[in-house]
């Protein structure tokens, strides 16, 4: 399978040689020849504002965050660029299953823009299982941190988490059936015994739906010795709030 670079050669090839629509929505983008998402998708976009101090969902009328409230406490923040609008989604499904490469860019400099830079620590992506990686080819996760790594100044360490199992499509299942499926899916590296003390990482991944995901992932990774472990997304699911306000769809 090609390198993250042989992808990123053959992209820009294609953007030259072939008339530039944005991904989001079709319309031909004339004003940067390097663009992927229009101008008129791009102020579309919906930042996520910080609420809860842990994890930056809106918090309810009374009473602490519900959104959190489960997660292991290894996982101590988790922050995402934006909602996922209809916009945000066809990022995010063309760079996880049409191998657009270049998205990657896109979505770090997004992620760079709304998101305040960690001041220090390794950026490790939410691995994927090997048969879901042979069959797509890469790992949209591990794209968006190299291309983050090198905004933030931020080293990357893909060896760090791998899956321990493969795992089911996480798309339609309930909450609850999230963390079923996900649990005892990671499997983290030993610290090295001559680290003195515990590195901070900084998961990356696409999309935030429940946190299942992120949840399982810092566990493991404070089990073996990591920490303190906090995530980065793209963009994040609407909660029904959000939706009401931005008259977005169900999806």
């Amino acid at each position: 399978m090609p390198g993250l670079a042989g992808r990123l050669a053959v992209a820009d090839l294609a953007r030259f040689l072939l008339p530039n629509a944005c991904v989001a929505c079709g319309r031909m983008v004339e004003s940067d020849p390097e663009s992927l998402v229009c101008g008129v998708c791009r102020v579309r976009f919906r930042p996520v504002r910080i609420g809860c101090a842990r994890c930056a969902q809106p918090l309810p009328p009374i009473g602490p965050c519900r959104f959190c409230a489960t997660w292991s406490p290894a996982l101590t923040e988790v922050r995402s660029a934006v909602w996922l609008t209809a916009e945000a989604r066809e990022v995010a499904h063309h760079l996880k299953y049409d191998d657009y490469p270049l998205l990657a860019r896109f979505v770090a400099q997004v992620v760079a823009r709304e998101v305040r830079r960690p001041a220090a620590g390794a950026l490790i992506p939410i691995p994927l299982g090997r048969q879901r990686l042979r069959s797509r080819g890469y790992n949209q996760a591990a794209m968006i941190a190299h291309a983050l790594g090198q905004v933030w100044d931020l080293p990357v360490m893909e060896g760090a988490l791998r899956r321990a199992r493969e795992t089911s499509s996480q798309t339609s299942l309930t909450p609850e059936a999230r963390l079923a499926n996900v649990a005892g899916a990671f499997a983290a590296q030993p610290l090295p015994a001559e680290r003195r003390s515990a590195p901070a990482v900084i998961l990356v991944d696409d999309v935030l739906t429940t946190g299942a995901t992120l949840h399982e992932a810092a566990q493991a990774l404070a089990g073996a010795g990591w920490g303190p472990v906090s995530a980065v997304t793209f963009a994040r699911a609407l909660p029904f709030e959000i939706r009401a306000q931005l008259h977005e769809p169900v999806p």
